[in-house]
């Protein structure tokens, strides 16, 4: 075996066994998820009811996603990883036990959904910023592909899982296979290794390790000097503000318009999780425009297509907005794959918790809003508004952007501010010295 072969066989082991133990842990949530969710909609069948829930899971990583984002970049990411899973598999475990003991209540799910919110805010970037560390560069896009591919196949497989579960198993039994897949992905990263990013010069700049504050104030700054990226984050707030709302009240679509049941809501699931797999594989053929971002705003663009034909849906061809929402499916790897590699190609590796986490809490910021008016709303005028107001904007806002140069020149404007960004701190690390 050459050494290269030897350390393509290194990553890939160390990389893929922490990978697939995350894998069982997705699969395990996503079913013990779609659960929880039809047990509240056919306990309260209240939109309120979801939008708040769905609020209460968004609030910790849009009001302190930059903080675990620092934090991550400041500690070791395998414990991190380690304490963020074992939240979770806890707020499994309790739920197990309330449905057990019939004492289960609706607020037990907000306390439960903060809680797993919470795991996840550290986790996800933990897992993000150490996959550029352990995987070669040269296989980061690969690795992306395989990433939005199997997010595809595992929304095509939970939500019937999901239903098949419901109609075998009791729901305290359901949580507890979250737990087992949970310990599933904790297991391995006892024993396998993951390299932690080296800091840069703010240390030796500040004459010592810089506080919580200064990494969190270091990662605004690298967001806020990025020309065109905080453009581009004021429409992704505004869209998720419209669109997030639609998709957490796809439940209520599905039962009060459509008059369907659990399996009915496995299929819409299942459709969008289609039309990823799908999308991500003509990406990955494909490869997208020479410029990543036409692609994306095509991709948005397509998205708002989708989207809108479910909200244009007569109650009685069902399968029209089956086709609409595998479109929206098919077109988000389209849209959200080129940002991916956009933002990691010209991210340093010791900014990535922050900047990722940075750069998703600035694009939900305005998705609690929309949650909290979206449940009274959707009460009042019924669900299907939010899904035209979002597919609408979607389609507006994609073409006006492809008219807009600070976005249009994403790309060539992110390989310059790394440039720049490299230049001052190698300039404070001389003044330090």
């Amino acid at each position: 075996m050459t050494n290269s072969e030897s350390r393509q066989s290194k990553w890939q082991f160390r990389f893929f066994t922490i990978w697939t133990g995350q894998q069982f842990s997705i699969i395990g949530s996503m079913v013990a998820q779609f659960a929880l969710v039809w047990w509240l909609t056919k306990t309260t069948g209240s939109a309120t009811i979801l939008a708040t829930a769905t609020l209460v899971a968004m609030l910790p990583g849009v009001l302190f996603g930059p903080f675990a984002g620092a934090v991550v970049d400041r500690g070791n990411r395998r414990k991190i990883m380690i304490v963020a899973d074992g939240l979770v598999a806890l707020a499994a475990a309790l739920l197990a036990y309330l449905f057990w003991s019939g004492r289960m209540q609706v607020w037990h799910v907000y306390i439960i959904m903060l809680a797993r919110s919470i795991g996840g805010m550290f986790h996800w970037p933990a897992m993000h910023a150490s996959t550029s560390l352990m995987v070669p560069k040269e296989q980061l896009s690969r690795v992306a592909g395989i990433n939005q591919t199997m997010r595809g196949i595992l929304d095509i497989v939970s939500p019937p899982l999901g239903a098949l579960l419901l109609s075998l198993m009791p729901l305290h039994g359901i949580m507890a296979l979250d737990v087992v897949t949970a310990a599933i992905a904790i297991a391995p990263l006892f024993f396998v290794a993951i390299p932690q990013p080296e800091r840069r010069a703010l240390a030796i700049a500040t004459g010592g390790k810089p506080s919580l504050w200064q990494d969190v104030r270091e990662g605004l700054r690298y967001v806020s000097s990025w020309p065109g990226l905080l453009l581009l984050l004021t429409m992704a707030t505004l869209l998720n503000f419209l669109l997030n709302p639609a998709f957490t009240l796809m439940p209520l679509l599905v039962s009060k318009y459509f008059g369907g049941e659990a399996l009915q809501l496995g299929w819409m699931h299942s459709g969008w999780g289609l039309g990823i797999v799908l999308g991500g594989l003509t990406l990955s053929v494909w490869g997208g425009f020479r410029r990543r971002i036409v692609t994306s705003l095509i991709g948005v663009i397509g998205m708002g297509l989708g989207t809108l034909a479910i909200g244009l849906t007569p109650a009685t061809l069902f399968v029209v907005a089956l086709v609409g929402i595998s479109v929206a499916g098919f077109m988000n790897p389209i849209a959200n794959g080129p940002l991916h590699a956009i933002f990691q190609a010209a991210t340093a590796p010791e900014m990535q918790g922050r900047v990722f986490t940075l750069i998703g809490s600035l694009a939900a910021a305005m998705s609690p809003l929309g949650m909290a008016i979206a449940g009274p709303v959707a009460d009042a005028i019924g669900v299907r508004a939010w899904f035209i107001m979002g597919g609408l904007a979607c389609i507006l806002m994609g073409a006006g952007a492809l008219f807009v140069p600070a976005i249009m020149h994403l790309e060539e404007n992110g390989m310059s501010h790394q440039t720049v960004q490299a230049a001052r701190a190698s300039e404070k690390s001389e003044a330090a010295a």
